[in-house]
């Protein structure tokens, strides 16, 4: 038996083995592709959704994008929609806290990130002083059976002295609701087609409109949970579709 040859062959092909391998993480280096396990490579990954609410619904569902205060919560009112538009459900008069309180909520669903923005397009009419009409960003918030946390940027729509911008903590039980920050004017009110968003990362929230920032909070109570919208009204009854939103983005990372 020729030893000398089968020793000759044998270092052969352990030099092109490693000559392969070596050449396959190379190639895989230059065309940027990664090996590792996507657990790994999917940890710097993004959340959007976008809605021009298309559908007609009582409550907001789109195919189960969206969980809402009196579905899952109970104590708290629906978000329907209608062509292009989404808005409140509450009655509005003849109430007391806490109960006045249950403002229409709907929350995305699904796993996101800590760092969110919401924003929405704002649409009302028949504006007057004598009635409260909120529209409502979600940030970092929840729904359960009677709990519903998270953080709510709201802003009165109108555009008087009279309006405002509030940024809320909302604790747990219908009516337990913590204000962090709030500016009162007319710059802070919210007329038809007015874009407001809402932002939060780390402990700090901001509110915009119009792409201006109006507001700001810090906060370490909450660090996850969901984007969404809410409604409030106070002082008039049958005036849920005179305001809403007729587009909503969120997004995370």
């Amino acid at each position: 038996m020729n030893f000398e040859g089968s020793l000759r062959r044998i270092v052969i092909v352990r030099w092109l083995i490693t000559f392969v391998i070596v050449l396959l993480f190379w190639c895989l280096a230059i065309h940027g592709v990664s090996i590792l396990p996507t657990a790994c490579t999917s940890a710097g990954t993004h959340r959007t959704y976008t809605t021009n609410f298309p559908l007609t619904e009582n409550p907001i569902s789109e195919g189960g994008k969206w969980t809402n205060g009196q579905t899952v919560g109970l104590d708290w009112a629906n978000v329907r929609t209608r062509s292009g538009f989404a808005f409140g459900t509450e009655s509005g008069t003849a109430r007391t806290a806490p109960q006045k309180y249950d403002d229409s909520t709907a929350l995305a669903t699904g796993i996101w990130g800590p760092s969110q923005t919401a924003q929405a397009t704002v649409r009302t009419v028949n504006q007057n002083d004598k009635t409260y009409e909120e529209v409502e960003l979600r940030l970092r918030s929840t729904l359960s059976a009677q709990r519903a946390t998270g953080y709510e940027i709201l802003f009165r729509c109108c555009k008087t002295a009279k309006a405002y911008c509030q940024i809320v903590r909302w604790n747990g039980p219908l009516g337990s609701f913590t204000y962090l920050n709030t500016a009162e004017g007319s710059q802070y009110g919210v007329g038809n087609g007015d874009m407001v968003k809402a932002t939060i990362v780390g402990n700090v929230i901001t509110a915009y409109i119009n792409g201006l920032q109006v507001l700001q909070a810090t906060d370490n109570t909450y660090t996850n949970g969901n984007p969404g919208i809410g409604f409030y009204v106070e002082g008039a009854s049958g005036v849920d579709g005179d305001y809403g939103f007729t587009r909503f983005t969120a997004t995370d990372k």
